[in-house]
C-alpha cells in the first residue's frame, strides 16, 4: 500500500503561500508573487493527481469496496473519552475527487490570473487570498472531523470575504463582500447548531463513527429518534439544520441573495470560489452525511430536494432576464447546484437507488470544469470590453477565437448536448428523478430547457449578434490566459467520458450505469429547443427580445427584478426587524440598562463627594480626626461600656 503521508503537503503548500506572500509579498516578491502563488498549486495539484491515482486504481480498494484512508490524524482537543475535535486527513472516494477538483481549477485560476491581474498594486496580497481559500477549501474536503470542517467552514468564509472586497475601494464591492459574509453567517449558526445535536447523542465529532452510530441501529440512533421538539425528531432537527449551512455556502433558496453580488471580486476568483469549489461546499456536506440522510431520515433529504428543485427553477428563470454577464454565470451555478441538491434528494442507498447520488457527484464534477471555462471566458471578455454589460458585446468570434471555441463548448456541455460532459451527468440526474419523483423529473427538464436557452442567449450576444466594436487587430488576452481556456475546453470536452459510476457511489461499490438513447431524446430535444429560440431572437441583433419581453410585461418585469427577493430581505430587515425589535431593544439599552448604570454612577460620585474630605491630605485634619476618635473611645468604655 503506498504511504499517503505526503498527502498533508496538498493543503500546506497552499497555506505556506499564504504565509510568504502575505507576510513578504510586497516587499520582498513583489514581481514574483504570482509566480510563487502559481509553482505552489501547480505542485498541489500534480499531488493531488497522484493521490487519486493510488486510491481509486491502486491502493483504495479492498474486496471490489472503495474504503476509508486515514492519512493523518491528531487529538487536538478531547473533552471527553469518547468526544474530541481531531485534526484528521480522511480519504474517501468524494474527498479524493475534490481535492483534484479544487487544486486543478485553482491552479488555472493562479495561471489564468497571472495575465488578468497584472498591473495590480496589490498582487502579491491577491494571491496570498487565492492561497488561503484554497488551504481553506482542502482542509474542508479532507476533514474526518465534523467539527474541524466547521473551522474550515468558517476559513472558507473569511477567505470568500477578502476575495470578494479585494476591490475595497469600489463601494459596491465592499457591500457584496459584507453581504456574502452575513448572509452565510446566519445559515453557519444553523450548521453550528447542527453539529451539536448530532455530536450529542451520537457522542462523537468523528464522521466515521457518527455516520455508524446514527445508520446502524444503535443505542444513539434510538436516542435521537425518540427525543424530539415540536413533534420533529432531534435527528430531523440536526440534519435539517446542517442542511441549512450548506444551503446558505452553495447559494440555495431562499439564501441565494448573496452570490449574484458576490461578482463585484475579480473574474478569476468568481472562477474558482463561485463555480468550482465554495458553492459545491453545501452539496459536498450532504454527500458527506448522505447514510444518515438516506439510511435514518428520508423525510429531511425530502427537504433537500424541494429545495433544490426550486432552487434550479428559479435560478434559471431570472438567468433569462439578466443583462450583467457575471450575473447570468452566478445565477446558472445557482441552478446547477440545485440540480446537485435535487438529485441527492432523489436518491436511495447503495445499487441502483443510488444513481442520484453518483449522478450528483458527477455533476459536481463535470461542473467544475465547464463553469470554471465560462467564467474565465467571460474574464477575457470583460477584460476586453471593460463592462459586465452583454448589449455592450457582440461580434467576437473572429477577433477571439479561443474565447469563442471554449464558451461555444463549455455552453454546450452545460446546456446537456451529447457527446459534451454536460450531458452525461444532467442525464443521469434526470434518469434518477424520472424513477423517483415526476414532478422532480419535470422541473428538471423545464430547467435543462431553459439553462440551453439563457446561456446561448449569452453566446449569440457576445460573439455573434452585431458587428465587434473592438479593432481586429487587438490581441486575445495573454499566453497565461489563453492555456487555461485551452486546457479546460479539453477537459470539458471529455470528462463525460470518465467512467464515474465505477468510482464513486453512495455505498462504495461500482455501479453500472449506460446512456438511454430512448430516455435522451426528450431532454436533448428539449435543450436543442431551448438553443434554437435563442438563436432565433440574439443570433442578429433585432428587436425580438424587446417584443418578448412587452409580451410577458409583468411577468419579465418580475424577474427581470429577481422576483423582489432582495427587496423583501430589506423590507423585513429594516421595517420589521430594525423598527419593531431594534428600536425597543435599543431604547431598552438607552434608558433601562444604561439609566440604571448612569444612577448607579451618579450616586457614588454624590458619595465621593460628600466623603472626599476625609482624604484631604492635610496633617492637622488627620490629627483632628485621629484625637476625636481617641474621645470617642473613651466615652464609649467610660460611660457608655457596662
Amino acid at each position: 500500500m503506498p504511504n499517503y503521508a505526503y498527502i498533508v503537503m496538498i493543503p500546506l503548500l497552499p497555506l505556506a503561500s499564504f504565509l510568504l506572500l502575505g507576510l513578504f509579498g510586497r516587499k520582498y516578491l513583489r514581481g514574483y508573487s504570482g509566480t510563487f502563488g502559481t509553482a505552489s498549486l501547480l505542485i498541489s495539484a500534480v499531488l493531488s493527481c497522484i493521490t487519486a491515482y493510488n486510491y481509486f486504481f491502486v491502493s483504495g480498494k479492498t474486496n471490489g469496496l472503495y474504503h476509508q484512508i486515514v492519512a493523518m490524524k491528531y487529538v487536538w482537543l478531547p473533552f471527553t473519552p469518547g468526544i474530541s475535535i481531531d485534526m484528521t486527513l480522511l480519504l474517501e472516494s468524494i474527498s479524493v475527487m475534490m481535492i483534484v477538483i479544487v487544486t486543478f481549477v485553482s491552479a488555472m485560476v493562479h495561471i489564468f490570473s497571472l495575465g488578468y491581474m497584472k498591473g495590480q498594486q496589490r498582487l502579491g496580497t491577491y494571491y496570498s487570498f487565492l492561497s488561503l481559500f484554497t488551504f481553506s477549501m482542502l482542509g474542508l474536503v479532507l476533514s474526518g472531523n465534523i467539527f474541524q470542517i466547521y473551522i474550515f467552514w468558517e476559513l472558507v468564509g473569511v477567505s470568500s470575504y477578502l476575495l470578494i472586497g479585494f476591490y475595497f475601494d469600489k463601494p459596491s464591492a465592499v457591500a457584496a463582500s459584507k453581504k456574502a459574509f452575513i448572509v452565510t453567517r446566519f445559515a453557519d449558526l444553523g450548521f453550528l447548531i447542527g453539529i451539536l445535536i448530532l455530536a450529542f447523542h451520537a457522542e462523537s465529532l468523528d464522521f466515521t463513527t457518527l455516520i455508524r452510530r446514527l445508520t446502524s441501529g444503535s443505542p444513539e440512533l434510538l436516542k435521537i429518534t425518540t427525543a424530539s421538539f415540536l413533534g420533529i425528531s432531534m435527528l430531523s432537527w440536526g440534519l435539517s439544520l446542517v442542511f441549512i449551512g450548506g444551503a446558505g455556502k452553495s447559494a440555495m433558496f431562499p439564501l441565494h441573495i448573496w452570490l449574484p453580488d458576490a461578482m463585484e471580486g475579480p473574474t478569476p476568483v468568481s472562477a474558482l470560489i463561485h463555480a468550482a469549489t465554495m458553492v459545491v461546499a453545501g452539496v459536498y456536506l450532504v454527500a458527506r452525511l448522505f447514510p444518515v440522510f438516506a439510511i435514518s431520515d428520508p423525510d429531511a433529504l425530502k427537504l433537500v430536494m424541494y429545495t433544490g428543485a426550486l432552487s434550479a427553477l428559479l435560478a434559471a428563470i431570472i438567468a433569462c432576464t439578466q443583462t450583467d454577464l457575471k450575473r447570468v454565470l452566478a445565477y446558472s451555478t445557482m441552478s446547477q447546484i440545485g440540480y446537485m441538491m435535487f438529485a441527492l434528494g432523489v436518491s436511495g442507498y447503495g445499487g441502483e437507488s443510488g444513481l442520484g447520488y453518483t449522478a450528483s457527484m458527477f455533476h459536481l464534477f463535470t461542473h467544475a470544469f465547464f463553469k470554471s471555462l465560462l467564467f474565465l471566458c467571460a474574464g477575457m471578455v470583460i477584460h476586453a470590453f471593460h463592462s459586465n454589460e452583454i448589449k455592450d458585446m457582440g461580434g467576437l468570434r473572429k477577433i477571439m477565437p479561443v474565447t469563442h471555441i471554449g464558451f461555444l463548448i463549455a455552453c454546450l456541455a452545460i446546456a446537456g448536448i451529447p457527446p459534451f460532459s454536460g450531458f452525461f451527468s444532467k442525464e443521469e440526474i434526470l434518469q434518477a428523478a424520472f424513477r423517483s419523483s415526476k414532478w422532480v423529473y419535470a422541473v428538471g427538464l423545464l430547467t435543462s430547457g431553459l439553462t440551453a436557452f439563457y446561456m446561448f442567449r449569452l453566446y449569440f450576444s457576445i460573439f455573434w449578434s452585431k458587428e465587434a466594436k473592438l479593432s481586429g487587430n487587438q490581441r486575445e488576452g495573454t499566453a497565461s490566459m489563453r492555456i487555461p481556456l485551452v486546457i479546460l475546453s479539453i477537459c470539458t470536452a471529455l470528462a463525460g467520458f470518465v467512467p464515474f459510476s465505477k468510482l464513486i457511489t453512495s455505498d462504495g461499490l461500482p455501479l453500472e450505469t449506460h446512456v438511454n438513447i430512448n430516455f435522451s431524446i426528450i431532454p436533448v430535444s428539449i435543450a436543442l429547443f431551448g438553443i434554437f429560440s435563442a438563436a432565433y431572437l440574439y443570433r442578429i441583433e433585432n428587436d425580438r427580445p424587446e417584443k418578448v419581453a412587452r409580451y410577458l410585461g409583468k411577468w419579465y418585469q418580475a424577474a427581470f427584478k429577481k422576483f423582489y427577493i432582495d427587496e423583501l430581505y430589506i423590507f423585513i430587515t429594516k421595517k420589521i426587524i430594525f423598527r419593531l425589535i431594534g428600536r425597543p431593544v435599543a431604547w431598552i439599552d438607552k434608558q433601562v440598562v444604561d439609566g440604571f448604570m448612569n444612577s448607579l454612577a451618579s450616586i457614588t460620585a454624590k458619595i465621593s463627594e460628600g466623603i472626599k474630605g476625609l482624604q484631604s491630605g492635610k496633617i492637622q485634619n488627620y490629627a483632628l480626626y485621629f484625637f476625636a476618635g481617641i474621645a470617642g473611645l473613651a466615652v464609649l468604655f467610660i460611660y457608655l461600656w457596662k
